[in-house]
């Protein structure tokens, strides 16, 4: 059980109304939010949150999300979110997410691989053992893990360009990783029942940066490519 784990967070919460989409169940990008809210909370507790990584000019930033869904909760349900980390490797680190319903089972979890960064120069370094050894280590989620490369469609159909806005841009000045997802979703004409988000972060959008998105349709999916000027992806969107 996943909250055995010595090095697992959770937090309890309900369904709110500013959460959920037409059909009163909670949307795609709030079960994003829930899970790095989630991640954020753990790190506060451990003295590793907004303030020293704003002091440091370091910390960890998110590079790909595997997202499993077996339902979204509905309007004021109760539900538990959790997470840990489960492995530190070189420059990277992973951690897995899930979500539980009020009799305790899993209906949602995602797997996650997180860079760590030196904000000031600008590029990944080796985090530090103050930086790692406070999370600790946990056996991996049982979930069907896939391939990291999202394999990209040859044909895509391009939309309207769009502006990064303020309400996308989070504390480090770069898009929300949820935002991406958003926009994603933006795109789709009607309605999507999905099982599996999958997200390849790329470079980080930063305000007024104007956004060429591209989607291509195949038999189970739907890929999103959010992409500069040139042509080159911010991110990489997987939905099926």
């Amino acid at each position: 059980m996943e909250n055995k784990r010595k090095n697992v967070y959770e937090f309890e919460s309900r369904v709110r109304y500013s959460e959920i989409d037409h059909r009163g169940t909670l949307t795609v990008p709030a079960l994003i939010n829930y899970f790095q809210d989630c991640s954020t909370f753990q790190s506060e507790k451990l003295g590793l949150g907004a303030r020293k990584l704003k002091q440091d000019q370091k910390g960890w930033v998110l590079s790909y999300w595997q997202i499993v869904i077996e339902r979204l909760p509905g309007l004021c349900e109760k539900i538990t979110t959790g997470t840990f980390a489960s492995q530190f490797k070189g420059l990277f680190g992973t951690r897995n997410f899930y979500m539980k319903d009020a009799e305790g089972n899993r209906i949602a979890c995602a797997n996650s691989i997180w860079a760590f960064m030196d904000f000031k120069k600008g590029r990944p370094c080796r985090p530090a053992a103050e930086d790692i050894e406070p999370y600790g280590e946990g056996t991996p989620l049982d979930m069907p893990y896939v391939e990291r490369k999202i394999l990209v469609p040859e044909l895509f159909e391009d939309k309207e360009p769009f502006r990064v806005r303020k309400y996308h841009i989070d504390t480090n000045e770069h898009v929300n990783n949820a935002q991406y997802v958003q926009m994603a979703l933006e795109m789709l004409e009607g309605d999507m029942s999905m099982w599996q988000v999958r997200v390849d972060y790329k470079k980080s959008a930063v305000l007024g940066d104007v956004i060429y998105p591209k989607i291509a349709r195949e038999q189970g999916r739907i890929v999103t490519e959010l992409c500069d000027e040139d042509g080159k992806p911010y991110a990489v969107i997987e939905m099926s």
